[in-house]
């Protein structure tokens, strides 16, 4: 387990320049998210994009097999034991407080669909290379295909 001092991330940058390149930072169709999908979608499974009538807006729903995937990255989304969940030293507290509300709203999404009656899938950032890609669509058939909720037909 890493201790709390060797998981500090020091500055380079003052803080003007830092806020720039933060703010320069993708929450939709971000390198991960794409190459996840590229993947999908060459195994033969179809999706939607983004849903916004689902909680948390998942980055890829199949609806044929209700299940909604989240593409988090490991630094926003605090994945744990990663190398890249690091925090940075200035500012601390603010920084603390913004993970941890990303953490509580990502549980938040995932009971609420749970509860609508979605599987839920997260796919963190670093596991999107060639053998986590593998591991992603054995995970995707592992979930039985649901039978979709008469609330979703389209009329």
């Amino acid at each position: 387990m890493q201790s709390r001092e060797s998981n500090k991330m020091v500055d380079i940058v003052d803080r003007k320049t830092r806020s720039r390149m933060m703010s320069k930072i993708k929450g939709k169709n971000t390198k991960p998210e794409v190459a996840v999908r590229q993947y999908l979608h060459r195994k033969g499974y179809r999706f939607r994009l983004h849903r916004k009538d689902l909680p948390g807006n998942p980055d890829i729903v199949l609806p044929s097999r209700m299940i909604a995937i989240f593409v988090h990255g490991c630094f926003w989304h605090r994945h744990r034991g990663c190398k890249k969940t690091t925090t940075p030293s200035t500012n601390r507290a603010f920084w603390e407080r913004k993970f941890k509300d990303n953490v509580n709203r990502d549980e938040r999404n995932t009971q609420a669909l749970q509860k609508l009656g979605w599987a839920v899938m997260v796919i963190w950032e670093c596991e999107v290379n060639d053998q986590g890609l593998e591991t992603i669509a054995a995970k995707v058939e592992s979930i039985p295909q649901k039978m979709k909720m008469s609330s979703t037909k389209r009329t």
